[in-house]
């Protein structure tokens, strides 16, 4: 195991954090009102850096920033009607997307991929079935992974042409104006803006500290360093450990627990997207 890989982990570790952070945060805010607020915070400590990135980090970064803007927008809507636990599994599902999105592109699978699809729907039936589920909130946090699947693939292979600091930085940028313009928008015809600082109360606050300052700002940097020697398939199987952490973390903080029949669901969708990867690791 390689240090680009611990270093990945720890990300994923820090990200299962969020989930339970999030769902708090989304008591208060709308997701696009959490989403935007974490990236102003994380564009201004990353601004130094941002400034003096070349023409091309801005462009890369700008692509990047429209996708994971659209996948934790996604995300944290979702958070909004289901809980964290859910929205957990429902986005690890992003692993088990990046062969699939191969295979679009062009590439052959194994049938233990399409095995692992299987898994994974049968683990989504499972657990929506318990209860829980939310059509709109499921379909937007699936739509959220896709979207991540996509940023996943693209970074393995822009990473290796920018510094980090700068590729992380345009993309917050990004991410924060074009939030900003979003979050305009769907103000328009009600009071979400006039009445926002009276719904940010402390924890809230220290919420968003969190998910700017280190889930996004901090890792995303961390990211894309690890990024530039880490392949997207080797990534994603990392990245499959992020339900289980924040599950750790949800019942840690909210007391969120699985039943039985959510908890097999979960198991066959973290089995689904480890044996999604595992013809690429034998490849390796």
């Amino acid at each position: 195991m390689t240090i680009y890989v611990l270093v990945l982990l720890f990300v994923t570790l820090v990200w299962g954090a969020t989930f339970p952070v999030l769902k708090l945060a989304t008591a208060q805010l709308s997701g696009l009102e959490v989403s935007t607020l974490r990236f102003f915070i994380a564009a201004a400590l990353m601004l130094p850096f941002a400034v003096r990135a070349p023409k091309q980090a801005w462009r890369d970064g700008g692509v990047l920033g429209v996708i994971v803007l659209a996948s934790y927008v996604a995300q944290a809507y979702g958070l909004e009607h289901i809980s964290s636990n859910r929205s957990a599994f429902l986005t690890s599902l992003n692993v088990l997307m990046v062969p699939l999105l191969g295979f679009v592109l062009g590439a052959r699978l194994g049938g233990l991929v399409w095995v692992a699809a299987a898994l994974a729907c049968t683990g989504i039936g499972l657990m929506s079935w318990e209860g829980g589920a939310h059509l709109w909130a499921d379909s937007a946090t699936i739509f959220g992974a896709l979207a991540y699947a996509v940023d996943v693939i693209i970074l393995s292979k822009w990473a290796g042409r920018h510094k980090a600091k700068h590729l992380a930085a345009t993309q917050v940028i990004w991410m924060a104006g074009l939030g900003g313009v979003w979050m305009l928008l769907a103000s328009i015809g009600t009071d979400s803006l006039a009445t926002l600082p009276d719904r940010i109360s402390g924890p809230v606050f220290a919420g968003l500290a969190y998910l700017g300052a280190i889930a996004t700002a901090g890792m995303l940097f961390l990211q894309a360093i690890a990024q530039r020697h880490v392949s997207a398939d080797k990534a994603a199987l990392v990245y499959a450990m992020e339900p289980v952490f924040a599950a750790v973390f949800a019942w840690l903080w909210l007391n969120e627990m699985l039943t039985l029949q959510a908890s097999v669901g979960a198991a066959l969708v973290v089995l689904a997207v480890v044996m999604s990867e595992y013809p690429s690791l034998e490849r390796a």
